[in-house]
């Protein structure tokens, strides 16, 4: 198993990937069925440490019968690369970023919205409602996928090499990396900065190549992907908070025996409850190393001209896609109960 994880890290820019997985067995006289899940965070990650705890799960429970592989790092490919991997079944499971599956389905449009949540509480409120998840979760079984739990991925904030952003007006001309998916470019348009569309692997060297000048996400990737090597600022604008998804391919969960569904069920429920544990704790290591051992510059800006900025957004996604307003309804009344500290 070793030799062909080497072997899938070396040949996957080639686009072997699917060929190199479909040679490597359990290895041996193991009969079990693998199970193969991808996703592209290091090692140390909450959402690796995770499905760590979601494999040993499985396995506990099911070891006779399955073998569960957890892949980190992009060893798969990228997150749009994996997800094509989970649709065709070259792999079960892998964990997308909500902004990648808004270009296989409309309705994971909503939560790439900006300031969609008023509040953290807000946030777990609506995520953990099956009235609201569910039908954005079951949007894509026709694209053969379906999302199984999500994974909490804290706040996205921008961040850059040198430029201390306070105020919208300080993205006017900064070539900024965002997620690829059409309502991350429309924000950052609307927001004065230059949107720059491509994979996290990638975000490391164009930073540090200058490429471009900054990047927006949360604090780990300052420190488990080193962006806080590079650059000095980072600023809470609070622009996102875009859950990870967990999705699996739909041929193996349909194939899945009842009492061994209800096992996988209760997996998915582990990997969400251990990464929100392991989140609390990793956010706040993260940004003690950031700021002691990176030299990071934490900066608090007022969000309210950011915010108002972005809120046409709303009213757009909601008159192009009116099927979401009941959804988008049902959060706003978590919002209301669940209001900003800063409000």
């Amino acid at each position: 198993m070793k030799q062909c994880r080497r072997v899938l890290a070396v040949l996957v820019s080639t686009g072997l990937v699917a060929a190199v997985l479909s040679g490597c067995g359990a290895g041996g006289g193991d009969k079990r069925q693998i199970i193969r899940i991808g996703h592209n965070q290091a090692t140390d990650h909450p959402t690796n440490i995770a499905l760590m705890a979601f494999e040993e799960y499985i396995e506990e429970k099911l070891g006779d019968k399955y073998n569960v592989e957890v892949y980190p790092s992009e060893l798969l490919g990228s997150q749009t690369d994996m997800v094509q991997l989970t649709q065709t079944g070259a792999i079960d499971f892998c964990v997308a970023s909500n902004s990648i599956l808004e270009t296989f389905s409309q309705n994971y449009t909503l939560f790439n919205l900006p300031y969609l949540f008023a509040s953290a509480e807000a946030y777990h409120k609506s995520m953990d409602d099956p009235e609201i998840v569910e039908p954005i979760f079951e949007s894509t079984k026709q694209a053969g996928f379906e999302a199984v739990t999500w994974i909490d991925a804290g706040t996205r904030n921008f961040y850059t090499v040198s430029t201390q952003i306070e105020a919208p007006a300080d993205l006017k001309g900064l070539k900024i990396r965002v997620q690829q998916s059409p309502t991350n470019v429309e924000m950052m348009s609307l927001l004065g900065g230059s949107a720059t569309p491509m994979g996290f692997g990638d975000v490391y060297t164009a930073l540090q190549s200058k490429v471009i000048d900054g990047a927006e996400n949360n604090e780990m990737a300052l420190t488990s992907n080193g962006h806080g090597d590079v650059c000095k600022y980072y600023s809470y604008d609070m622009h996102q908070m875009i859950p990870d998804i967990l999705i699996g391919n739909c041929a193996f969960l349909d194939e899945l025996p009842e009492e061994e569904r209800e096992i996988f069920e209760e997996g998915f429920l582990l990997v969400n409850s251990v990464e929100r544990e392991e989140w609390v704790k990793a956010v706040e290591a993260a940004k003690e190393k950031a700021q002691n051992e990176q030299g990071v510059t934490f900066l608090y800006p007022d969000t309210k001209p950011f915010q108002e900025i972005c809120e046409p957004m709303h009213a757009d996604m909601l008159a192009k896609y009116p099927d979401l307003s009941p959804i988008y309804d049902k959060i706003q009344e978590y919002n209301a109960e669940y209001p900003s500290e800063a409000e």
